[in-house]
């Protein structure tokens, strides 16, 4: 299987919450992103660098309920706003989820202005390994959120994932071990951690 790395998503009671606590973080201003009709969210987005990006993400309170779990267990979500998940490309989803641990989802076809893609979600809304395993994307044609939103100088180092079952999760999942800029061990909890340089040098965004 063949995986690069997507995106970041920070998920919040309110994409207000969720946006603040990584403007907070970073120093910067989140750009406009728009709504999911099909998951019933909507987020704001912010450039990695080219293919990459990070979302803040939250349940869309003008939306009707999609009918199903929405992604990243974001009707259970609670607390303080936070990293959650992450999401790794794969240019044949299919195949992707063949090679993954159960549990990953099946494709749902997405749009949002000018992109489409497919996107692996699961029947309860949560990944597997409470959601330390990556979400599985298929972006149709070639354009990308990346490639429309301004470079604001912030670079992904590293997106550290903590789970007190890591030796399982990388046995399930041995396409992440060499999957650039993922760093798995074990830790007495659930843990995503991204190191993210920017102007002011490098924030670290939990």
């Amino acid at each position: 299987m063949t995986l690069e790395f997507d995106h970041l998503a920070v998920c919040g009671e309110t994409l207000e919450a969720a946006t603040a606590h990584v403007e907070e973080v970073l120093g910067l201003t989140l750009e406009p992103g728009g709504v999911h009709v099909e998951m019933g969210t909507h987020n704001r987005l912010l450039s990695l660098g080219p293919g990459m990006y990070l979302e803040a993400i939250a349940v869309n309170p003008e939306a009707a309920h999609p009918g199903r779990p929405r992604w990243f267990d974001l009707d259970r979500f609670a607390g303080t706003p936070r990293l959650t998940n992450w999401i790794a490309r794969t240019e044949d989803l299919e195949a992707a989820l063949r090679s993954a641990p159960a549990g990953m989802g099946v494709g749902v076809p997405l749009q949002r202005g000018k992109f489409s893609w497919t996107m692996a979600v699961p029947g309860s809304g949560c990944l597997p390994f409470g959601g330390a395993a990556p979400a599985l994307i298929q972006w149709d044609g070639a354009l990308h959120p990346a490639d429309l939103l301004p470079d604001r100088g912030c670079r992904l180092r590293r997106l550290r994932i903590a789970h007190p079952e890591a030796a399982g999760l990388r046995a399930a999942f041995p396409a992440l071990e060499s999957l650039w800029p993922v760093v798995l061990e074990a830790g007495p909890e659930i843990a995503l951690e991204a190191e993210i340089e920017t102007a002011e040098g490098v924030k670290v965004l939990r």
